[in-house]
């Protein structure tokens, strides 16, 4: 299999993807899904907004969350 450079992107994220494979590796959104439980409208599960959070707070996204 072989790909053109238009089909690779490349993004730099430094030291958030080390902390990103962390919070996989320790479970931390199974945690909180097990410990908040699931709600029939949630859409994003609150380990996964806890990990954006984290993310966000580190410098991944520029923009706010809301």
């Amino acid at each position: 299999m072989s790909f053109s450079e238009s089909q690779i992107k490349v993004q730099h994220i430094d030291h958030l993807g080390i902390v990103a494979e962390m919070i996989d590796e320790m479970s931390l959104v199974d945690l909180f899904k097990q410990l908040l439980g699931t709600h029939p409208q949630e859409i994003i599960s609150p380990g996964q907004v806890l990990k954006s959070m984290i993310l966000n707070g580190l410098g991944f996204i520029s923009a706010p969350l809301y």
